[in-house]
């Protein structure tokens, strides 16, 4: 009787560790999506600071104001 009941905790550990894992996979995965959604939202940013520069200086430009 020992000797199942060893391996049924050996079985309820191995299952643990495969959910810890499965979760750690998981959060990995999260976190890299937020990652990449926060840089995603940086790069346009600063692409329509480029673009608002852009259009200050070209309005400056017509009217003189850049000389």
């Amino acid at each position: 009787m020992a000797d199942n009941s060893q391996k049924m905790s050996y079985h309820a550990g191995e299952a643990k560790g495969q959910a810890q894992e499965k979760a750690s996979n998981m959060v990995d995965r999260a976190s890299n999506a937020a990652q990449s959604a926060k840089e995603s939202v940086q790069e346009a940013g600063q692409q329509m600071q480029a673009k608002a520069q852009g259009a200050a200086d070209a309005v400056k430009d017509a009217t003189g104001m850049n000389k």
